[in-house]
């Protein structure tokens, strides 16, 4: 993902937090607890204080933070004329909400069915959309049938759902994360400040650099996910700025708003757990495959057991050196196998942390 910051000025690049964008994810990790290891205890609790209507409701529309994690939570970036700036209460963020155009909020609700198009920009057809909401279920296509025929209505109900889950759960909920949230920020533009962007940016997180083009004429924030997509801050028609969003929420999630025509946000998570080296996608690649193949799982299964030399390897698996070298070299490049000299011969061995990284590596790249 990246997101074009040419000749941005350091004051339109925003921290701060947004209580509505905190609710969405506080509402994927309620239904989907598993992204989540770390929130069980509170999900289980809120779940189980939910009131039945509440909770048929929240069912009814899950699909908006489940599916996708829809932009309607992200008002303030696609509202016309604004300045991108987030509300200090989730009231005022949903008035945002109310602010949004019908077409707008219709493509914004519709991104789970629709989600090929998102970066076109391009409004989907109802028809097309109602196809794809049958796929997902009666509920989902419910949904979009009501969306479809009123616009108003719908927009009507789901900010009473949103009022009622502040009722319920959620301003308790804020209350506690808010002042973390706000400290993060004030942290973050002090550092942008002092230590300029790449820094900045690393302290976001591991998976967000500063770079360029391919051509080298535009500087990009770049963000490292399973997903492609380009979008601009410095679009003159929505108007200059990038927001970064923290969340305490959305671990291990890191999701970024590029649809054409609103301004870029990056939602983040704070106090994520410490990782020893957070896999890139083009890594975690490059292990999958190196591990695909028969021989090297065979390889790495001898040297995980202790440090061979190559003609060891050679001659316990019945190939000829240059063989072996060939694998060792493409678990070399996926970082899976270490090497040491002793005297003469050059030992190899694999790394067994770097391997048992692999599953959770693979879980938080998915979801990132």
């Amino acid at each position: 993902m990246t997101i074009d910051i040419t000749g941005l000025p350091p004051e339109r690049i925003v921290f701060e937090p947004s209580p509505l964008a905190e609710l969405g994810v506080a509402l994927h990790a309620l239904s989907e607890p598993g992204h989540h290891p770390g929130l069980h205890g509170w999900a289980t609790a809120t779940a189980a204080a939910l009131k039945p209507d509440l909770a048929d409701r929240l069912h009814e529309a899950n699909f908006l933070w489940t599916t996708t994690f829809s932009d309607i939570f992200l008002p303030y970036a696609g509202i016309r004329g604004g300045d991108g700036r987030t509300g200090a209460t989730l009231g005022e963020e949903l008035d945002m909400l109310d602010r949004l155009d019908d077409d707008r909020f219709v493509a914004a609700a519709l991104e789970f069915t629709c989600s090929a198009q998102y970066a076109t920009g391009g409004p989907a057809r109802p028809e097309r959309a109602l196809e794809l909401a049958a796929n997902r279920g009666p509920k989902p296509l419910d949904f979009t049938r009501r969306l479809l025929a009123d616009p108003a209505g719908v927009r009507a109900w789901l900010r009473r759902l949103f009022e009622d889950c502040d009722q319920a759960f959620f301003a308790d909920t804020w209350r506690r994360v808010a002042p973390g949230l706000a400290a993060d920020a004030r942290h973050k533009t002090e550092l942008l400040r002092r230590k300029g962007l790449p820094e900045t940016l690393r302290a976001v997180s591991p998976a967000v650099t500063l770079g360029f083009s391919e051509d080298g004429a535009r500087q990009c924030v770049e963000v490292d996910k399973l997903a492609d997509g380009r979008t601009t801050a410095v679009d003159p028609d929505v108007g200059a700025g990038v927001s970064f969003l923290p969340s305490s929420f959305g671990w291990p999630h890191l999701m970024v708003l590029h649809a054409p025509g609103w301004r870029p946000v990056v939602h983040y998570p704070v106090g994520a757990p410490e990782l020893p080296s957070p896999a890139s996608v083009e890594l975690l690649q490059l292990r999958m495959e190196a591990l695909a193949h028969p021989l090297r799982m065979r390889l790495c299964r001898q040297l995980a057991r202790a440090a061979y030399t190559t003609g060891e390897l050679a001659d316990t698996h019945g190939i000829t050196p240059p063989e072996v070298s060939r694998h060792l070299a493409v678990l070399k490049r996926a970082a899976l196998v270490t090497t040491r000299r002793r005297g003469r011969y050059v030992l190899h061995q694999l790394d067994v942390a770097a391997v048992a990284r692999i599953g959770s590596d693979f879980l938080e790249t998915v979801l990132r």
